[in-house]
């Protein structure tokens, strides 16, 4: 006999506590959601993914290092149990229904009162889908129909009526066939999820394991079936790198295991992300390798920030380098002195903590110490803000303004161009 069916609902859960007991894959998976959502979130647990110890870094998330304890979730509305012990789970899940606190088990789903659907999202509508029958839920059928739902949605093969205040339909045009067996290099865009490319989402959907990286939009990890083994490559600024080495091995194991392997990347694959390297290596393997571009940061941010790389009778150029390396380390690759000289546009990445020297780098070579600048932070994701200043002045606005990455610097004329600079 069939269960009953369980009720949906939508929690508002803006500033109220949330705690999630464990911070493995599952904590990785689920906490982006509930940071959209607003929650004061507690996590409790003695270790954490490199992922997970960033949110916490960035105060999205406060971080209690320790196990389970009674008392927990006195004051919370809704609690994830997701620990790897099975004693600390049903006592954290006893406890939740002692004091009537939805609870999310991922170890027992019919141990908890509350079931986490399979969500999506496009512009605007969330789908949430649960399944249950008399075989009980069926977590494969439950994301298939989530995916289709939300596919339909976006190449318009599903039909909703809405307000459009944008130009829609840009086209739904995809390669039909299916893919080769291997690894694929996905170019994941610049943040919001939703600019991921149509055939990046379906691999993102077919695939088996996901080898991703911070900067990559985490939101499209929450989308991905449980059965899918997701891999955090821990390229988080500031923090621990996994060896670029240890990340080829990683894709060349599980594809050679005939497993369907997709490499998340944040931007596009061949900006600055390595992707060649991971490309030769896997060639070298014999792995069958394709490339998915990716929107890339240099041009999006700054356009999501109202600002054009190019415009008529300011930029006829733009240039787009790294600022990882110094300019007076003997690492650069960069011609600052030729940079300067230049009247274009000058895109910077991966050059917050750089952008002094860079600065100062300009302007001794030529470059007029009023040229504007703008550093957007988190570009086109909810959190994106935007910081304007001079060459003779970012480097103290970016201190004062706390800017951390990542973040896109623009430098140049082009920075005064949008209406908000208009006379």
């Amino acid at each position: 006999m069939a269960e009953n069916p369980a009720y949906p609902v939508g929690l508002r859960l803006t500033g109220r506590r949330a705690v999630v007991l464990g911070g493995g894959q599952v904590a990785q998976r689920r906490l982006p959601a509930l940071i959209a959502a607003g929650a004061d979130i507690l996590l409790v647990s003695p270790t954490a993914t490199p992922s997970v110890e960033a949110m916490a870094d960035a105060g999205e998330i406060t971080w209690e290092r320790r196990g389970y304890a009674e008392g927990d979730l006195k004051d919370a509305w809704y609690a994830l149990i997701a620990t790897g012990d099975t004693e600390a789970n049903t006592a954290a899940s006893a406890e939740a229904e002692a004091h009537r606190v939805w609870c999310v088990r991922s170890d027992d789903a019919d141990a908890a009162t509350a079931l986490t659907p399979a969500t999506g999202r496009s512009e605007g509508v969330t789908i949430a889908v649960l399944t249950t029958d008399i075989h009980g839920r069926d977590p494969r059928r439950t994301a298939a129909i989530r995916d289709a739902v939300v596919e339909g949605l976006r190449d318009g093969t599903l039909v909703a009526p809405r307000r459009r205040t944008l130009p829609q339909a840009l086209g739904s045009a995809r390669a039909g066939e299916t893919p080769l067996p291997g690894v694929a290099l996905v170019g994941g865009g610049p943040g919001d999820p939703d600019l991921i490319t149509v055939r990046g989402r379906r691999l993102l959907a077919e695939a088996d394991v996901v080898i991703a990286d911070r900067l990559g939009p985490r939101d499209l990890l929450d989308e991905l079936p449980p059965h899918v083994e997701v891999i955090d490559a821990a390229k988080i600024p500031y923090g621990r790198f996994m060896a670029q080495e240890a990340i080829n091995n990683a894709l060349i194991e599980h594809a050679k295991q005939g497993k369907s392997v997709v490499r998340l990347k944040g931007g596009d694959p061949f900006v600055f992300g390595r992707g060649m390297e991971e490309a030769q290596a896997l060639a070298e393997a014999g792995v069958p390798c394709t490339v998915v571009p990716g929107i890339s940061s240099s041009i999006s941010v700054p356009g999501a920030a109202g600002i054009p790389v190019t415009h008529r009778g300011v930029a006829h150029e733009f240039t787009v380098v790294s600022g990882h390396v110094a300019p007076d380390d003997e690492r650069s690759l960069v011609d600052w002195p030729a940079l300067a000289k230049l009247r274009g546009t000058l895109v910077v990445l991966m050059g917050v903590d750089k952008i002094g020297k860079i600065a100062e780098a300009l302007t001794a070579h030529g470059r007029s110490p009023e040229t504007p600048v703008a550093v957007i932070q988190e570009g086109t994701t909810a959190a994106q803000r935007r910081v304007d200043a001079t060459l003779a002045t970012v480097a103290a606005q970016v201190i004062a303004h706390e800017v951390k990455p990542p973040a896109v610097i623009v430098i140049g004329d082009v920075v005064n161009v949008g209406p908000d600079h208009s006379a």
